[in-house]
C-alpha cells in the first residue's frame, strides 16, 4: 500500500439496517461521524445495503439521496407511494422506489401485504383468520410500478403476512381465478384452494415488456412439509389444524396454474423458491415470468457496489445481530464476499459467534455494541451514540485495520 493510501485511506460504510432500532443509512451516518471525528483526513462514503427483504426500498433511496456516494454512477431512485390493500382487505399507503432514468423499480411485497401490518394480538387472539390474508397490494404495487413506466422490476420477497400462493397478487394483475361455480374466489389461502379455473386474457400486457428480478433466499417448494404453509404458514398466524387443509389447497392452485399455462406437473410448484413469501415465488416465477436472484447479490448489483468498493482500504458492514444466520445470504455475507480484497470489519448490536468464526467467514474484526454498552435495552434504544463511538474506535486504529498482507496488495 502506498504512503498516499496510508496518509488518506479511503473506507466504504454498506452496512444493513439495525432492525427495530436504525436504518441502514442511519447506522452509516453515524460510523462515517465517528471515524471522521478521529482520522479528518480519511475518505468515508457510505452506501447502506440490503439482503432483498425489508429495507430495500430505503436502501435504494438512501443510495441515490447520499451526499457522499460512494459512485457517480449511483442509481438516481426516487420514492414513489399507492393505495393499496393490506393483507386483511384493509385499504393502506405503500411505497416503492424508483428510478426514471433507467426505468427500473423496487418493491418490497411486504409493505403492502407485511406480517409487520397485522395486529399480532388479534391474529393470535383468533379475531383475524389467516387464511384470508391476501397477497393483492403486491400486485397494485405491481401495477403502479407499470404506471410509473418500468421495465425492470426488483421485487423483494420476505416479510409476507400471506399464504395464498399468490393468488391475489395475480387477481390485481388481471388474471381471472374462479370457482365450480364461475364466482371469483375469495382471498387468501382458503379462496385460493377452491380455484377451478383461471383466466389469463386479463392478465396486464404490460408485464409481458417487463423484466421481473425476484430477490429471495428461500428455497422451499409451494407445497409439502418443506412448503410454503408448513414452514411458515404458524409464524403468520396459520391455525397448526387447518395447515394440512392450505397446503393442499395450494397444490390445486398450482397444479391448476401450471395445466393453464401448458406447464409440466411441478414444473414450477417444485422449483426451489416456490414457496417464498407464501407462495408469492410461484407465482413471480410462473407468471410473470420472474428471475430468482439472491437478494443481497441482486441488491448490491442495483446498488452499483462493485464500482463503490473499487480501491476502497476498508470496508465497513453490519447488522444488529451476528449469528449463523448471517454467514448464510445475509448482507454482510454478501458484501465480504464482493469486497475485492479489501479487509471486511462488522459491527453489530451483539454477536453470538466466536470470533474466530467470524474471523474465518471473512471478516477482520467485529465490534458489538454491547462491548461498550453492557445494556443491550439502551444499545437498540439509542444506538446511535454507541455506533459513533464505535466509529471513532475504528477510526483509531484505521491504519491497522486496512493493512493488508503483501501478497494482497
Amino acid at each position: 500500500m502506498s504512503g498516499a493510501r496510508v496518509a488518506a485511506p479511503r473506507v466504504l460504510v454498506a452496512c444493513d439496517k439495525f432492525k427495530g432500532s436504525a436504518t441502514a443509512l442511519e447506522v452509516a451516518g453515524a460510523l462515517r461521524r465517528g471515524i471522521l471525528a478521529e482520522r479528518s483526513g480519511a475518505e468515508v462514503d457510505v452506501l447502506p445495503v440490503a439482503d432483498g427483504g425489508d429495507g430495500t426500498v430505503d436502501a435504494a433511496l438512501a443510495a441515490a439521496a447520499s451526499s457522499s456516494s460512494a459512485t457517480a454512477a449511483a442509481p438516481g431512485f426516487d420514492e414513489r407511494r399507492c393505495s393499496v390493500t393490506g393483507p386483511y382487505g384493509e385499504p393502506r399507503e405503500a411505497r416503492f422506489a424508483f428510478d426514471p432514468g433507467a426505468r427500473t423499480a423496487v418493491i418490497e411485497v411486504a409493505e403492502a401485504c407485511g406480517l409487520h401490518l397485522v395486529d399480532r394480538h388479534a391474529l393470535g387472539s383468533g379475531a383475524l383468520d389467516a387464511t384470508v390474508a391476501t397477497s393483492a397490494g403486491a400486485g397494485q404495487l405491481i401495477a403502479a410500478a407499470l404506471d410509473a413506466g418500468a421495465r425492470s422490476i426488483v421485487l423483494g420477497l420476505g416479510g409476507s403476512a400471506t399464504t395464498d400462493g399468490g393468488a391475489g397478487m395475480l387477481t390485481a394483475l388481471g388474471l381471472g381465478v374462479f370457482d365450480a361455480v364461475g364466482a371469483p374466489v375469495g382471498p387468501g389461502g382458503a379462496g385460493a384452494s377452491h380455484a377451478t379455473r383461471i383466466d389469463t386474457a386479463g392478465l396486464d400486457p404490460r408485464l409481458a415488456g417487463a423484466r421481473i428480478l425476484v430477490a429471495s433466499d428461500v428455497t422451499n417448494p409451494l407445497c409439502g412439509d418443506d412448503g410454503a404453509a408448513a414452514v411458515y404458514g404458524p409464524q403468520k398466524g396459520l391455525p397448526p389444524e387447518r395447515i394440512a387443509e392450505i397446503d393442499a389447497g395450494l397444490g390445486r392452485f398450482g397444479a391448476l396454474v401450471e395445466r393453464g399455462l401448458g406447464a409440466a406437473p411441478g414444473e414450477w410448484t417444485g422449483r426451489p423458491g416456490a414457496g417464498a413469501a407464501g407462495g408469492l415465488g410461484f407465482t413471480a416465477l410462473a407468471v410473470l415470468g420472474g428471475e430468482l436472484r439472491p437478494g443481497i447479490d441482486l441488491v448490491l448489483d442495483l446498488l452499483g457496489f462493485d464500482a463503490a468498493v473499487a480501491g476502497a482500504d476498508l470496508v465497513i458492514t453490519g447488522e444488529g445481530r451476528l449469528d449463523e444466520q448471517t454467514l448464510s445470504g445475509k448482507a454482510p455475507a454478501g458484501v465480504a464476499a464482493r469486497a475485492g480484497g479489501a479487509p471486511v470489519v462488522l459491527v453489530c448490536g451483539s454477536s453470538a459467534l466466536p470470533r474466530e468464526r467470524a474471523v474465518a467467514a471473512g471478516f477482520r474484526e467485529v465490534f458489538e455494541l454491547v462491548s461498550i454498552e453492557p445494556d443491550a435495552e439502551r444499545c437498540m434504544r439509542e444506538p446511535l451514540p454507541l455506533l459513533e463511538r464505535i466509529g471513532r474506535l475504528i477510526g483509531g486504529c484505521l491504519a491497522q485495520l486496512a493493512a493488508r498482507p503483501p501478497e494482497a496488495r
